[in-house]
């Protein structure tokens, strides 16, 4: 078997095992309220994505997301009147993805796919959504070609990678801080201009560095306590300008 197909094996494996930010949540497993749980603690630690996304502007239009995860990100884009596709290597995943949908009332179309191998056609889909997704797979620069594939001329990739001049990544060199699965089977993190580089097939790059330090809901005793007041605290006291390029996330927003 090809050591590519090998690594996607693990990655699939390691995902369908875990469901990400679990450690927050107070309801059940498929409940609404678990949904509920996880938006509330995604949209709270990524105060800018619906700043930064307007998720009211796709309506009618073919979206595809990229590691759709449990279908958090895919409730806004369906509720605003996108034709939403999700997929995701975890078959856990998209059953979770299903029930949150199903609960919801909305519709959507969700597979257990491989990002790095698109079953779908050329320039099928408005927009390709790829957030958080890219530094988690076997072959980044494959992922990105494919979604250049399926979109329309014209059509927008909205990515995000992490910044590895970012000052979550600096922290967790310094500071033994531990990063978010870095048991996964691939963690990469990315400058501007690889993350750049690794889009040069788009027309049209725009790199925006987003999500600095919120306080956390993992983190307790000394450790919480000196993140959550004095780091937080300190750092948003400097002019976001200053520290603009430390940002945690690389956001992509590309234009075939």
């Amino acid at each position: 078997m090809h050591e590519n197909q090998l690594l996607i094996d693990r990655i699939s494996e390691y995902w369908n095992e875990r469901i990400h930010d679990l450690e927050i949540v107070t309801h059940p497993v498929g409940t609404a309220g678990f949904f509920n749980d996880l938006a509330a603690y995604r949209f709270d630690k990524l105060n800018y994505l619906q700043r930064v996304v307007d998720f009211t502007a796709f309506k009618g239009m073919k979206v595809l997301e990229i590691g759709c995860g449990a279908g958090i990100d895919a409730v806004l884009f369906a509720e605003n009147g996108a034709d939403y596709t999700g997929i995701d290597l975890s078959r856990t995943a998209i059953d979770l993805a299903k029930k949150n949908f199903s609960l919801r009332k909305l519709k959507g179309t969700f597979r257990v796919m491989n990002g790095e191998a698109l079953e779908y056609r050329n320039e099928l889909f408005d927009v390709v959504y790829v957030h958080g997704v890219l530094q988690y797979t076997a072959d980044a620069g494959k992922m990105a070609a494919e979604s250049l594939r399926v979109l329309k001329k014209g059509g927008q990739l909205i990515a995000m990678v992490y910044n590895r001049n970012g000052w979550l990544n600096i922290m967790s060199r310094f500071f033994k801080v531990g990063l978010e699965h870095e048991d996964a089977p691939v963690l990469d993190k990315y400058t501007i201009a690889e993350f750049k580089e690794m889009l040069s097939g788009f027309s049209r790059v725009t790199i925006v560095p987003e999500r600095f330090p919120v306080k956390s809901r993992l983190h307790g005793g000394l450790k919480g306590f000196l993140f959550n007041t004095v780091f937080v605290g300190l750092f948003n006291l400097i002019p976001r300008g200053l520290v603009r390029k430390s940002g945690w996330h690389l956001m992509a927003f590309a234009v075939k």
